[in-house]
């Protein structure tokens, strides 16, 4: 009964879409089946799935880059306080800059380019990455790394058994919320910059008041998401937490 409350809830809003949809009777509001239409329309055409990769590419371009960057960099700076204490202003200034303006900068900078789009992205995600991975890497337990260095562990076999299982978590964390963030940045991204992707288009509906062509873009695009949590970033939390049982 519990798995067919989700189920019976999404059913609750077609329904609440679609009387909405029949009572302003706009094309401002359009029906669920008038987005279906559009949406089938596109993937048929190509014309989605070719953008969706291409927004699929970025992100995993730039996820991959700021979780790498943010947890070598949130681990020294948890691990090292001097260079914590150097890099803290910093880390403050970009945690506070409004990602609008980083990614006009980067545009401004390096032009509309791919490597523009790509840094805009990682500069927006990188200062939540170091902040999650440097509170994790301050409370290692100082005791565990004694025992390791005693027992001349090595730094690799210290890193695997003793280091890795504590920030786990950590990285976990930052990846399911930096997920969450730097899918709607790289919308952003394209809108203001590219000439393909998901955001591209979303800006070419928004041009000719297309909402039926919006509203299908944006639920093919949250539904990949949505997938990708359920599939990969899920079942890595429950093995992360299996401890706890």
């Amino acid at each position: 009964m519990p798995r067919l409350i989700p189920a019976a809830s999404l059913l609750g809003l077609l329904a609440t879409w679609q009387l909405l949809a029949w009572w302003i009777a706009s094309p401002l509001l359009p029906a669920p089946l008038a987005v279906g239409r559009v949406l089938v329309d596109h993937l048929s055409s190509g014309e989605l799935p070719r953008h969706l990769a291409i927004t699929l590419a970025r992100l995993g371009l730039s996820f991959a880059l700021a979780m790498s960057l943010g947890c070598a960099l949130g681990v020294a700076m948890g691990r090292k306080p001097l260079l914590d204490r150097v890099l803290d202003p910093w880390l403050t200034l970009f945690l506070n800059l409004p990602a609008l303006v980083t990614v006009l900068l980067c545009y401004v900078w390096l032009g509309l380019t791919e490597t523009a789009a790509i840094l805009a992205v990682v500069v927006n995600k990188l200062p939540n990455v170091v902040v999650t991975l440097r509170e994790g890497a301050r409370t290692l337990d100082k005791g565990l790394l004694e025992m390791a260095k005693v027992y001349r562990f090595g730094r690799f076999k210290t890193f695997c058994h003793v280091v890795w299982p504590q920030l786990y978590p950590f990285v976990l964390a930052a990846a399911r919320t930096g997920l969450a963030l730097i899918w709607k940045i790289i919308l952003v991204v394209e809108l203001l910059g590219r000439s393909d992707g998901m955001g591209y288009q979303l800006h070419l509906f928004f041009q000719l008041f297309d909402v039926a062509g919006i509203l299908a873009y944006t639920l093919v695009f949250v539904a990949v998401i949505q997938v990708l949590e359920w599939s990969v970033l899920k079942p890595l939390d429950r093995h992360a937490n299996r401890w706890r049982k």
